[in-house]
């Protein structure tokens, strides 16, 4: 239903523009066609998209024998495919996964993570991320971040195709209605992005959840993820490579400087006291 909603939010900003620009379908045409290309992309190619912009670099063996021995392992216990693994350079402690399926998939985990956190700790927010692969969260992650940003590129288009109609405006046919399109136009091309991104959080939050509870069930220690949770919520240090697009891969969110009525109401994860306080109740 979620991604349908999606598809709907495409087809409007199609049926606007056709009717502004008098396209005959072709601007329908166009949002789907943009759909279809950038589905394909991202189910093939997003997750080694989402690993570029993330700056992460694939996991030495030699220099990070405990976090590849430790994948390894909760691969096995989880009766996984062994996924790549990756480290980010940066202070913060944090972590994703990412990919299409179990067989292709990755974990990434910030230097910050390795050093700051105690074997257990880590191990707990290692398979926070492998319960995210084998409950195939990292598909429907992906698809919601480049669900959003094909809503995102086509209101561009569409703001900026009004801006340049503005310019050279003729005494055209349009009159008043046109006028009014143009208007409701606008107006869902500046709303449809943010609602495309409450829709994508919607679909995160709850996911969180379930790989802790799937997490401290596969380590058969929840004080060991609570634990790092506990830690991640102290820790000050601003994740530098992550962005709207990625922040609801994360074990945490990774922006720091929100309100609190914003925080709740965009949030890509539930608050991370509730989380703590239901996996010291496990």
């Amino acid at each position: 239903m979620l991604f349908f909603l999606f598809f709907l939010l495409v087809i409007a900003l199609g049926v606007v523009f056709d009717y502004v620009f008098s396209l005959s379908y072709l601007g329908i045409m166009f949002a789907i066609i943009i759909t279809l290309v950038w589905s394909l992309v991202s189910y093939y190619s997003g997750d080694k998209i989402v690993l570029a912009i993330s700056r992460a670099k694939p996991a030495s063996k030699r220099e990070n024998a405990y976090l590849v021995n430790t994948v390894e392992g909760l691969a096995i216990a989880a009766g996984l495919p062994k996924p790549k693994v990756y480290v980010m350079e940066d202070a913060a402690i944090n972590a994703f996964a990412t990919g299409r399926d179990p067989k292709h998939a990755s974990v990434a985990v910030t230097t910050g993570a390795i050093e700051k956190l105690k074997r257990q700790e880590l191990e707990g927010v290692v398979a926070h991320e492998m319960s995210h692969i084998k409950n195939y969260d990292i598909r429907t992650m992906l698809y919601a971040a480049v669900l959003v940003g094909i809503v995102a590129v086509l209101s561009d288009i569409m703001i900026r195709s009004f801006m340049w109609r503005g310019r050279s405006r003729d005494s055209d046919e349009g009159g008043s209605i046109t006028v009014i399109f143009v208007l409701v136009g606008i107006a869902l091309a500046v709303l449809a992005p943010l609602i495309a991104n409450l829709i994508k959080l919607a679909i995160s939050r709850k996911r969180e959840f379930l790989a802790d509870a799937s997490g401290a069930m596969l380590t058969r220690y929840p004080a060991g993820l609570a634990d790092a949770l506990k830690k991640i919520a102290k820790d000050q240090s601003q994740l530098k490579g992550a962005t709207n697009a990625t922040a609801h891969l994360y074990i945490s969110n990774p922006f720091r400087n929100t309100g609190k009525f914003m925080a709740g109401l965009f949030s890509t994860h539930p608050p991370i006291e509730e989380r703590i306080k239901i996996l010291e109740a496990m």
